[in-house]
């Protein structure tokens, strides 16, 4: 047996590809090719548009797939959240549907917008955003380069942001936030109850968000002398408890912890005026709690 599952081409393939090698699924794929090798052969990939995998997956073409939010509901698929995973292409923090538009215009905020154009590619989202706000509009789709279209095609644009950088660049202005937007591993409801397959979707899942969480962390190793131990533990956080082991002489523990890197650039010399020796820090592969 196989789980059929979707990955998504596009701005989204590498960042993707990287997640799984490091949670241990090595996929190959040329530039030509749509079906991809793995080394798991429980596993089919099928790639294709990160906008398209959720209606797939909704009708049983696909067991599986990772898309974003914003085309979940964009397709209005009917499918079982497996994982939210928090990754795009360029940070590890959520999207955004925003909508914009230039930055002299005279809309200020989504009022503003009543008989006026909006470009997107979200069209049914951004449609019940504004139906919701009392705002009717003449809604099209946009084929892409969105930003280059205000304000000589269209009055706004909605549009899927990480930094925002290419809207100040195209000297745009946010008015609004729809919606945010993470990476979801997805599932088709009939394949969720299938046992096999929902077993290896949790497992799937439990490896992936393994790799996402050891992404923010670190392992550190150090010596110390017993007598500075407590001094070193007050000190040192963990994700528990930090592992301490005597070494061979008695005198002397070997202390290993895991967490946040953001911490270690501060928590390093402190040890050392601890009395911590022999320090060590290294990346993680994968952290499940």
């Amino acid at each position: 047996m196989k789980l059929r599952l979707g990955l998504p081409t596009g701005s989204l393939q590498e960042a993707t590809f990287q997640l799984f090698k490091q949670a241990g699924f090595i996929i190959s794929a040329n530039s030509r090719s749509y079906f991809p090798a793995v080394n798991d052969p429980e596993l089919s990939i099928l790639l294709m548009r990160a906008q398209e995998i959720p209606r797939y997956v909704s009708e049983g073409v696909l067991d599986a797939g990772i898309s974003g939010l914003d085309w979940i509901l964009e397709n209005d698929a009917d499918v079982v959240e497996v994982a939210d995973m928090v990754y795009s292409k360029s940070t590890p923090n959520p999207t955004k549907l925003v909508i914009a538009v230039a930055e002299n215009s005279d809309i200020k905020d989504i009022k503003d917008l009543e008989s006026k154009r909006v470009a997107t590619e979200l069209v049914n989202v951004t449609k019940k955003y504004l139906r919701e706000h009392g705002v009717t509009a003449s809604i099209e789709f946009s084929w892409g380069a969105t930003e280059v279209k205000v304000p000589e095609l269209v009055d706004a644009i909605a549009d899927i942001t990480e930094t925002g950088s290419s809207l100040i660049a195209n000297k745009l202005r946010i008015i609004a936030t729809i919606l945010e937007s993470t990476t979801k591993l997805h599932a088709n409801r009939k394949a969720w109850d299938d046992p096999w397959k929902k077993e290896k979707l949790e497992n799937l899942s439990m490896l992936l968000q393994g790799a996402l969480r050891a992404r923010s962390k670190v392992g550190l190793k150090m010596n110390a002398p017993e007598e500075t131990l407590t001094a070193i533990l007050d000190i040192l956080p963990a994700m528990k408890q930090p592992t301490i082991s005597k070494l061979v002489d008695g005198k002397w523990v070997a202390i290993e912890t895991v967490l946040n890197e953001t911490e270690s650039r501060n928590l390093i010399p402190m040890l050392k005026s601890a009395g911590a020796q022999d320090i060590i820090e290294y990346p993680l592969s994968k952290v499940i709690p």
